[in-house]
């Protein structure tokens, strides 16, 4: 008995540990149009599909269920690559998904964490917009891509983005300017 409650305990060990979750355009894929709500800047309350816009430049585009405070270093350190790659074209927004977008809430929020460049809004469907299939279990999902092809993709679960993972996203941003030259 005692022996088939530790091979039990072993077997189940696997599970308890979570796989990584897989969420959004595959790497290599080309990602595609979406509009939605922008709530800050000089385009706020316009449905607006920055994805159109881009083209071939480079873009990182982040989903996200919950406002958290990783969130905000992770978009605060995407403001800063606008700001010092502005002559690239790069561009970077952050989609909240939600049943219902609240504007003002997420002006507000992005005004607080100091946010300027990267653009705040909010898509009406907290499954994200159906071409990308972002995975129910993602709490934020960043894609990477230049030339219409995702370069990085990087999907987290409510409390897996740390500032650790919040580096490793932006230490790949440069990527994006090495395949934009090739």
């Amino acid at each position: 008995m005692k022996h088939l409650l530790l091979s039990l305990l072993f077997l189940g060990l696997p599970l308890l540990a979570a796989d990584p979750v897989i969420s959004g355009t595959a790497v290599g894929k080309r990602p595609g149009p979406y509009s939605f709500l922008i709530a800050t800047g000089p385009q706020k309350g316009q449905q607006t599909c920055y994805i159109c816009e881009q083209g071939d430049k480079p873009t990182a585009v982040v989903f996200a269920r919950t406002l958290t405070d990783p969130l905000a270093k992770l978009l605060t350190g995407l403001d800063a690559e606008t700001t010092t790659r502005k002559d690239s074209g790069f561009k970077a927004w952050m989609t909240q998904l939600t049943a219902t977008a609240d504007l003002d809430k997420l002006s507000e929020w992005a005004k607080k964490q100091g946010i300027k460049s990267v653009a705040v809004g909010g898509f009406e469907d907290a499954d994200g917009p159906p071409a990308y299939k972002l995975h129910a279990d993602a709490d934020v999902t960043v894609l990477l891509f230049v030339k219409q092809k995702v370069v990085s993709n990087f999907a987290f679960r409510s409390g897996e983005l740390t500032d650790a993972k919040v580096n490793e996203v932006l230490k790949s941003v440069p990527k994006l300017f090495e395949k934009a030259d090739k």
